[in-house]
């Protein structure tokens, strides 16, 4: 694992803790390195008024929005599972929106087990803004 792998999971492993996850009481934690090496975090974030809440991932993708940066060069997320939990349908899709197909998004618990997935796995056939043009 190279320094800024470790970066970023540790990144993801330390917001997870921040997570406010008082009804499921299972907390999330995301972080995505920019190409230009910053990282950006986020937890889930859970309403009362269910599904008013905000995923683990779209919180890591709005504060690297919020930043000025649009590239997603890698992603890890993070949770107390018995195996790797894969982004929600939704974050699938925000996923793909600022990140190419071949990006890695690696899928991790807290007890260690990891496994990694391109985005074109994550999320096959994605509708992207190729199919927008001349509609």
């Amino acid at each position: 694992m190279t320094q800024a792998d470790t970066d970023l999971r540790d990144a993801a492993r330390a917001v997870r803790e921040n997570a406010y996850a008082p009804y499921s009481r299972f907390k999330v934690g995301a972080a995505l390195r920019t190409p230009s090496g910053r990282v950006f975090s986020g937890c889930n974030v859970e309403n009362v008024a269910y599904p008013e809440g905000t995923c683990a991932e779209a919180g890591a993708i709005a504060a690297m929005v919020a930043a000025g940066e649009t590239r997603i060069a890698a992603a890890y997320v993070v949770a107390d599972s018995s195996a790797p939990v894969p982004p929600c349908g939704g974050c699938r899709q925000k996923i793909a929106e600022f990140a190419d197909p071949d990006v890695v998004v690696t899928l991790a618990t807290t007890a260690g087990t990891e496994t990694s997935l391109r985005v074109a796995e994550l999320l096959p056939g994605a509708f992207g803004a190729g199919h927008m043009e001349g509609a």
